[in-house]
């Protein structure tokens, strides 16, 4: 339980239109504020995303006082800004259970927070009845009470304070933010302490880290006979694993931006990404996949522990400095088992160079490791994708909002695409990032044209192929979008494409895997499923739902109650995954759990129905089909 504070930038939208860049760089530095401001009053803020912020207290008086502290100057900073393009931000605060789990934080008291902050006017406070309660009376504030409000996904109305600092008033003073921190973990550790006493060792069976060790199934799966499907093997640690890796086996760690501006950060995370995508084209390297690494992105692990969790042998660590024109690389390669550097090197040059510094970069890698090119490995590495250093740091950018991943970042990472695009209109990559986003909407339901979006990702797909043929985004969003139309042999031959232009591509095999299980190959997007995971140690709740919702349609019912239950406690309001776990229960005869799990989804989509669920269903099998939508009557789904 935790007080968390959601703040966005009222009508960001309107303030991009009117000048993108200037508006970025105004939010961005709202945010930075606001982020110092939270960390005087004892908070943490664990993510930022594009026009967003999201930050935890242990007392509810912080919350409010920093929330309140950040709104008095910013109104005066923004009073001092020339032109129109002034971000003001509105914030909501609530008390809830919050989840830490894939390098982000979510919850019932997220969702309450975000939903809470819609009802603040721009550069105002709402707060939940439970942070009014919990305010002490000596706070210097006025509070509006709004009433009680219907909130999305919430079953109960919940009742909205409006809340600004009294007039002739001051804040009190900052909570030590280590003081802070250390009543929150008193509080946990009292909680956890007296919660082992009340259920005792059995709680110990229920409690498992939030990300389980790679490849591992979840406590609870059932040994298997020797007549089925092999489980996942158990993570092997050391040298067996690199032994059982016919390769050698790598990480690239998020390179460090060295350039002294925060705004910088996209160039040095696209190094990155860059460098890693093309070390994963070599046919004689074994590269973990981007989400892994990356989530040491800010920290700076022991090279010894990262060999051990990723399963490699080698780990590149570096950093990026770009000034201006100007961008030097440096670079080093480590055996991570021993702590040993193999080489260090510096690398420098200019935006015109950046392609080609990218390429002695991999060129030392390579020679290092004492790989072999293959004919197919040189022709991969030596493409060109562009000539263009401005298309490319457009789509640098653009890949940055991608990542941030909600409908909103994945518009404005569209647009930058677009942009690349118009500054090189042969830019291959820049066109199948395009008819990702679409590919994107389309399968997350962010559209309000279901059929004009997935035109319009096949159309950039199709010349993104006329350009080049060997990039896997390209076959990945067609498998998604010929789907979406039920053309099954199609989505079929596409997921398949993709991990032939890209073995290495773990997100290439989560999407076969996908497709697979709704065009009736189980067994086969089983193993498609377990070889993303192996490929991407840190994967996702996504990759646990699917895995669940395959080993639902083999029948095996009580190996996916355990993938499931991790995927939906990583991330409570992912409806797909409460749905399939419904499913899962019923199919076991668990109906008091089957019906508990309907009302989650009830509360994160109150209008869904069993007759929804059919039109949307893409299952190619009927008897699939049947078995999902039998386990979801039996679970208590509205037909209507």
């Amino acid at each position: 339980m935790a007080a968390i504070l959601h703040a966005d930038v009222a009508g960001s939208t309107a303030l991009v239109q009117l000048n993108e860049s200037v508006a970025h760089e105004r939010i961005n530095d709202a945010f930075k504020r606001f982020s110092r401001t939270i960390e005087q009053y004892g908070g943490t803020v664990h993510e930022v995303r594009g026009d967003a912020l999201v930050a935890e207290f242990s007392r509810a008086s912080n919350a409010v006082s920093a929330a309140l502290a950040f709104q008095a100057k910013h109104s005066q900073h923004l009073a001092r800004l020339p032109g129109d393009v002034k971000p003001t931000v509105r914030i909501g605060v609530s008390l809830g259970e919050v989840i830490f789990a894939d390098g982000t934080v979510t919850g019932a008291g997220v969702v309450l927070a975000q939903r809470v902050e819609q009802f603040a006017v721009p550069g105002g406070l709402c707060i939940t009845g439970a942070i009014h309660e919990a305010l002490p009376q000596r706070m210097p504030v006025e509070q509006e009470d709004l009433g009680e409000r219907e909130v999305k996904g919430f079953g109960e109305p919940v009742r909205v304070y409006a809340v600004d600092l009294r007039d002739g008033t001051v804040l009190p003073e900052p909570v030590d933010s280590h003081d802070g921190r250390k009543a929150l973990l008193s509080r946990r550790t009292v909680i956890a302490l007296a919660s082992l006493l009340i259920v005792g060792a059995g709680l110990l069976i229920w409690l498992q880290p939030w990300a389980p060790a790679p490849g591992s199934p979840p406590a609870g799966s059932p040994a298997l006979s020797q007549t089925d499907e092999p489980a996942s093997p158990p993570p092997p640690t050391g040298d067996q694993q690199h032994a059982r890796i016919d390769k050698p086996s790598i990480a690239v760690l998020p390179f460090d931006n060295m350039s002294g501006d925060p705004e910088q950060e996209y160039f040095a995370d696209g190094i990155t990404e860059d460098l890693t995508t093309d070390l994963s084209k070599i046919s004689g390297l074994f590269v973990v996949a981007r989400n892994s690494s990356f989530a040491y992105k800010g920290k700076s692990p022991d090279v010894r522990e990262v060999s051990r969790s990723l399963g490699v042998r080698y780990v590149i660590e570096g950093s990026v400095r770009r000034a201006g024109d100007q961008i030097r690389i440096n670079a080093q390669l480590i055996d991570a088992t021993t702590g040993g550097h193999i080489w260090a090197e510096r690398f420098d040059g200019t935006m015109a160079d950046v392609f080609s510094l990218q390429d002695d970069v991999n060129g030392k890698i390579v020679t290092a490791l004492e790989v072999n090119l293959t004919a197919d490995d040189r022709k991969r590495l030596s493409k060109v994708e562009t000539y263009n250093p401005e298309a490319y740091d457009m789509l640098l950018r653009g890949f940055k909002q991608y990542q941030f991943f909600t409908r909103e970042t994945n518009s404005e990472a569209r647009d930058l695409f677009k942009q690349a695009i118009t500054l090189d209109d042969t830019y291959a990559r820049a066109y199948a990032n395009v008819a990702l986003t679409y590919g994107s909407e389309v399968n997350f339901n962010w559209t309000d044209n279901r059929e004009e979006s997935i035109r319009l990702g096949l159309e950039y797909a199709a010349r993104a192929l006329e350009l080049d043929d060997r990039i896997p985004q390209i076959y990945l969003t067609r498998s998604m979008l010929y789907l979406a139309q039920r053309r099954y042999d199609a989505a079929v031959e596409a997921a398949r494409r993709t991990i032939e232009v890209h073995p290495n591509y773990a997100d290439g095999h989560a999407a076969l895997a996908f497709v697979l299980s709704y065009t009736g190959f189980n067994k086969e997007a089983l193993s498609a499923i377990r070889q993303a995971k192996r490929i991407n140690p840190q994967y996702s709740y996504i990759y646990l739902a699917v895995e669940g919702r395959i080993l639902f349609l083999l029948g095996r019912y009580e190996e996916a109650v355990g993938y499931l239950e991790e995927a939906v406690e990583r991330n409570p309001v992912f409806e797909r995954g409460q749905l399939t776990l419904a499913a899962t229960y019923a199919a076991l005869g668990r109906f008091d759990d089957a019906s508990w799990a309907v009302e989650e989804v009830l509360l994160i989509k109150p209008d869904i129905s069993l007759a929804d669920e059919r039109r949307e269903a893409n299952y190619k099998m009927p008897e699939d089909r049947d078995r999902y939508f039998d386990a979801l009557r039996k679970a208590g789904l509205p037909e209507q």
